[in-house]
């Protein structure tokens, strides 16, 4: 009795659980090409500003665009909650104690004293604005690191900016040479484990067993490549000027409406605070 042909492009397989569809969110669909070059005059404009209202209105703009259009992972939620106030508190506070009130041309009046330092009004403006503008710049190419994909960036690179394609795919072929990497160090680890050589606890044993994990990652990223390069050579790649996209990763009006709208809502914040 022969088995009935699985039509589809994918079979589901009977032994996994099903994986819920991520939730449609429009950032994730807007093309990585515009995100990228949405937030640069953000970020430039940024680093030539000294107030604390500036990179603090440029900071919305960034939460404001991630929280309604971007899907709200536990480690984004985490990033955006939990990790940026850590750091500008920590960067404010460690710029602030190390600024010279002598400095400034205006160093304010004494707000309190830790031992040694004396902490001014002035130090901690001066402080809290440079914390803010790092984090301005963090946060918005954020905005495109959090929806950007490695293989959609080199795609659309190739697709709209005319990357030789010799030069994207191989690119992508080193891209998708980490969750192999990955895959394989965890075979390596098992097989040192089933042998016995976990090599004891501590900092020296840690190093060991990483040492040792160095030359079998070696000899299969060299058997890795030989395998791509003889599947590439085979398909002629590289034997054509171009080549036809089975993905394509278009430019639509909507991503010159972003464009457009996150270049007027920089030159708005600007305009309203500078």
């Amino acid at each position: 009795m022969t088995a009935a042909p699985i039509t589809g492009a994918v079979a589901a397989d009977p032994y996994l659980a099903a994986v819920p569809a991520p939730a449609w969110r429009w950032l994730h669909h807007v093309n990585p090409l515009a995100k990228l070059a949405a937030p640069v005059p953000a970020i430039v404009g940024v680093l030539f500003t000294r107030d604390i209202a500036t990179p603090l209105a440029l900071i919305a703009v960034a939460y404001v665009i991630l929280l309604l259009g971007a899907r709200m992972s536990r480690s984004l939620a985490l990033v955006l909650f939990v990790v940026v106030p850590l750091a500008v508190a920590a960067i404010a506070l460690g710029l602030t104690l190390w600024t010279d009130p002598a400095t400034l041309a205006d160093p304010g009046g004494v707000l309190w004293r830790i031992g040694g330092w004396v902490v001014q009004e002035g130090a901690l403006a001066s402080g809290l604005s440079a914390a803010l503008r790092i984090t301005a710049m963090f946060v918005l190419a954020f905005v495109a690191g959090a929806t950007i994909t490695g293989p959609d960036l080199i795609r659309s690179a190739v697709e709209h900016l005319h990357l030789p394609y010799r030069i994207g795919y191989t690119a992508l072929a080193a891209y998708r040479f980490i969750p192999r990497f990955q895959h394989e160090l965890g075979v390596i680890r098992a097989a040192h484990r089933v042998r016995g050589r976990n090599g004891g606890r501590g900092p020296f044993a840690a190093f060991a067993r990483g040492w040792g994990y160095v030359l079998p990652l070696f000899a299969g990223a060299i058997r890795h490549a030989e395998r791509v390069a003889l599947a590439m050579d085979s398909r002629a790649f590289g034997a054509h000027p171009t080549r036809t996209e089975r993905h394509s990763v278009p430019w639509r009006w909507t991503d010159w409406l972003f464009l457009a709208l996150f270049v007027v809502t920089t030159g708005v914040v600007f305009a309203l605070t500078v």
